[in-house]
């Protein structure tokens, strides 16, 4: 839960709203353990593990004996309550269910154009920084200078190594066939309740479909993308396990 929490503040684009809420904390003190009630909705499973570990790891920092230990204990500690006193339970909850399904990497929105998602990142009341955005279908990372309010879009090469290490796991195995892209999509689109990926064929070439649910999003990416990002297991001596 503390490791997933971490990854769902970044993945999220959550770093400059998540540093502001700990100088809050800092100003009007940290709240003492148990100190939050399980809301009565259909999340309340899942902030009951928040509060859970939230208490044990505040109990690990106390017995910490060094200031450092302590530091990196209070930041993930602190990161629990940062998203249930945010109410992000609906979100982080999807993103769980997220990793639970070896999901491509996680994207916060979709662009056809850079133009559209510096706007749109200009737009933002806090701008997102450490998340991925689609443009143009193809993965590119968020990075914002917050002291001069630049933003950088490089393209990054997430979705290869993903698509490889997909091929080595769950090698692909249609679905469905289709003769061209636009009938794959159409198909894809169609469907009322979408995995999150599933591998398809595509005038014989497997691809693999992908929903993100959270934006609302389908996509098609051919397997051949994978080329050249494939991470060979190491080789073992002989006479090792």
């Amino acid at each position: 839960m503390a490791r997933d929490a971490l990854l769902f503040v970044y993945a999220t684009g959550q770093p400059y709203r998540f540093e502001d809420f700990r100088r809050a904390l800092e100003a009007r003190g940290h709240p003492p353990p148990g100190t939050f009630e399980t809301p009565g909705n259909d999340f309340a499973s899942l902030e009951e593990q928040l509060n859970s570990t939230r208490n044990f790891l505040t109990g690990r920092r106390d017995e910490a004996d060094s200031t450092r230990d302590k530091e990196v204990l209070q930041a993930i500690v602190d990161t629990l309550h940062f998203i249930s006193s945010t109410g992000q339970h609906r979100a982080f909850n999807e993103y769980l269910e997220h990793l639970e399904a070896d999901a491509p990497p996680y994207v916060i929105a979709s662009f056809e154009t850079e133009k559209a998602a510096k706007a749109w990142l200009e737009n933002q009341p806090i701008p997102p920084d450490s998340a991925s955005v689609l443009i143009a279908d193809a993965y590119h990372w968020v990075v914002h200078d917050e002291r001069v309010g630049i933003f950088r879009l490089p393209r990054v090469r997430d979705l290869g190594y993903h698509l490889a290490d997909l091929k080595k796991r769950h090698p692909p195995a249609a679905v469905a066939s289709f003769a061209t892209r636009e009938e794959a999509e159409a198909w894809w689109k169609a469907q009322p309740t979408p995995a999150r990926w599933a591998w398809v064929s595509i005038a014989a070439e497997p691809y693999l479909a992908v929903y993100h649910p959270n934006i609302q999003h389908h996509a098609l990416y051919p397997l051949s993308m994978a080329d050249g990002y494939e991470v060979e297991d190491d080789e073992v001596e002989p006479g090792e396990p």
